[in-house]
């Protein structure tokens, strides 16, 4: 279909990951055409599309009307409009902010850590640090945030040196950069800026 969004020629309206769907489309014209074939597509294969986990999101622009009121239906039900949403573990909010998937990161990095200072404190620091690069480290989906306040980027910096302290059982007050440096493992900035480094 040429319907949807496009980038740089090509259509871009679907995209799709195992039973997890999203459309993109700039009008609710669009929206409601995809929504029809996917309505016809159910009906042939014997599928149904459980309208009650189907939601929309209407995308914030600078200078337009958020509040204009859209009916976007499926199977003859009107889906949910919603202002965030979990996408493959990444939350995705309409004014397109990033805080909502930091927080999400750094409570999920203080439940690994606490679970690492539990299970493993009688283990050697080596076996620690170990661990503290495999469990805390990954930044899940760090790439994508491009647009955040500095608070919540500086409290999941606090997280990270906060659980590298507990688990190695160093003073709460101590050198960030100067522990990570003395047990030879990356910091928090050098997560990040490894993560967001372009390759050439």
């Amino acid at each position: 279909m040429r319907v949807g969004c496009r980038i740089d020629g090509v259509n871009i309206n679907n995209i799709s990951y195992a039973d997890d769907m999203v459309l993109l489309s700039p009008t609710v014209g669009g929206l409601s055409e995809m929504l029809k074939v996917c309505e016809m597509y159910a009906t042939e294969h014997g599928l149904t599309y459980n309208v009650k986990k189907t939601e929309y999101m209407v995308f914030e622009a600078a200078g337009k009307c958020h509040n204009i009121a859209v009916n976007v239906t499926l199977n003859g039900m009107n889906v949910k409009r919603v202002t965030k949403f979990k996408y493959l573990g990444h939350i995705i909010t309409s004014d397109l902010k990033d805080d909502a998937d930091i927080e999400r990161e750094r409570r999920a990095l203080a439940v690994r850590g606490n679970m690492l200072a539990r299970r493993f404190s009688r283990c050697t620091k080596q076996v620690k640090i170990t661990l503290f690069k495999a469990y805390c480290q990954s930044v899940y989906t760090g790439s994508l945030w491009v647009k955040y306040t500095k608070r919540s980027h500086e409290a999941l910096r606090i997280q990270h040196n906060n659980i590298f302290r507990m688990l190695l059982g160093l003073p709460r007050f101590c050198s960030a950069s100067g522990m990570f440096a003395a047990y030879q493992t990356d910091g928090f900035n050098a997560i990040i800026r490894k993560k967001n480094r372009i390759p050439y």
